[in-house]
């Protein structure tokens, strides 16, 4: 399962043309993408979005990503 009950899972990745964030709906589907220019500015980011997925309900974690 992903990050939350809600199945929604956050992704850091390392890629050949840079840094990544990357979240899958519950059917693993990337929902959003976010470039970075390093590995702290992914790993901020990503940080940030499992909290929201921890704090903010499902619905409103759609809502306030766009996805």
């Amino acid at each position: 399962m992903g990050d939350r009950a809600n199945g929604y899972e956050v992704r850091v990745d390392d890629a050949v043309d840079g840094w990544r964030v990357t979240i899958h709906d519950p059917a693993g589907t990337v929902v959003l993408e976010r470039a970075c220019r390093d590995g702290s500015e992914a790993r901020t980011f990503a940080s940030t979005v499992r909290q929201h997925l921890y704090w903010l309900s499902p619905e409103t974690f759609r809502s306030y990503y766009r996805i």
